[in-house]
């Protein structure tokens, strides 16, 4: 089996990221360092691939962005548009270009950014998306090359540039306005719990509503991977139990709009017998009837920013990680409202 830059970093003790700079005689590396790295390298036998080594230094002025694996639901994703506009526009200012990269599943991806990475068309990568145990996060980080994280780093977490928002307290300040409003079965509608920012909001929810005193019900947290009628089961599963919820907070948008599609065919009236408050403040928010309750996470912001990082780090190499939270705020429309009945304040 071929020696790895992973492998030379284990042996060395040091990241793949300083194995990586060490092969470009980066001056950020010190030089105890770079001998530890370079003894480490004979003794595996490893030969560095120049070609991918030398990727942030020949001047291509180009940036890979990549979107989540899918068949098509990630180009209906008004989030995922909205960050590659910002990407874009803060890449024109800079006179740098942009691709989007895609494909059904990670394989395919990665096969777009080992092509692109051996011929050195990019000098970076942006990915629009964090998830847990991600192959095409670890691949950038263990091969050392450049890349921009939109969302927070499941690993590697001081060694990765991320943008994100704090989540955990958005979906906290979720369940506190609907808490505001009377609500106490209040229930939570999340899309892949992989996907880092749907299990902080999850996760924000539960806190707030053990602040509150409120147990949680398992039964009131769903997970919904696609909009496909199967897919929609567990929305339907929710609405149908014998203590519905009054009250449902969702990760995304596009999720809100299927819960409002299936409640209309259940005869269940919004806000008067459900609250939904959503996330994204995306167009699908104001086209709905009625419009949604909607977390704005300022998505063109998180672009800008990334493509913003993204450059700096590209004209300065030695640059620390950065981390960068974007502020959020709820934009308040008419899907939410007081439950029908008041609850008690308690209740389980």
């Amino acid at each position: 089996m071929a020696v790895t830059i992973k492998d030379v970093a284990a042996l060395a003790g040091v990241s793949p990221s300083t194995v990586s700079r060490t092969c470009k005689d980066n001056p950020s590396i010190s030089w105890e360092t770079k001998e530890k790295v370079r003894r480490a390298m004979a003794q595996l036998g490893y030969e560095p691939n120049f070609q991918a080594s030398n990727l942030a230094t020949q001047n291509s002025r180009a940036i890979g962005i990549i979107l989540p694996p899918s068949e098509r639901e990630a180009f209906e994703n008004p989030f995922y548009l909205e960050a590659i506009r910002g990407i874009s526009q803060f890449c024109n200012k800079r006179q740098y270009s942009n691709t989007v990269i895609t494909g059904r599943d990670d394989q395919e991806i990665l096969q777009v950014i080992r092509t692109m990475t051996r011929s050195g068309q990019v000098d970076g990568f942006i990915l629009l998306y964090s998830r847990q145990k991600d192959p095409i996060a670890d691949y950038l980080y263990s091969e050392g090359l450049l890349y921009v994280l939109i969302g927070k780093a499941y690993q590697f977490a001081n060694q990765t540039i991320y943008i994100d928002n704090d989540n955990l307290l958005a979906g906290r300040e979720a369940a506190e306005y609907l808490y505001g409003l009377g609500h106490r079965r209040i229930a939570y509608i999340g899309s892949d719990i992989r996907l880092m920012f749907s299990a902080d909001r999850r996760s924000g929810c539960q806190l707030a509503l053990l602040e509150k005193g409120l147990s949680l019900r398992p039964e009131y947290f769903a997970e919904v991977h696609s909009l496909s009628e199967a897919g929609e089961a567990p929305i339907r599963q929710l609405l149908q139990l014998a203590e519905r919820p009054t009250a449902v907070i969702v990760s995304d948008d596009i999720l809100a709009v299927a819960l409002e599609r299936v409640c209309l065919e259940m005869g269940i009236s919004i806000p008067k017998d459900l609250s939904i408050l959503s996330f994204n403040n995306s167009l699908f928010a104001r086209l709905t009837s009625p419009q949604l309750t909607s977390v704005d996470v300022n998505s063109l912001q998180l672009g800008t920013e990334a493509a913003s990082q993204m450059i700096n780090h590209i004209e300065n190499p030695n640059l620390l990680a950065t981390k960068i939270i974007v502020p959020h705020h709820i934009i308040e429309r008419d899907s939410c409202a007081p439950p029908p009945t008041p609850e008690k304040e308690n209740e389980s």
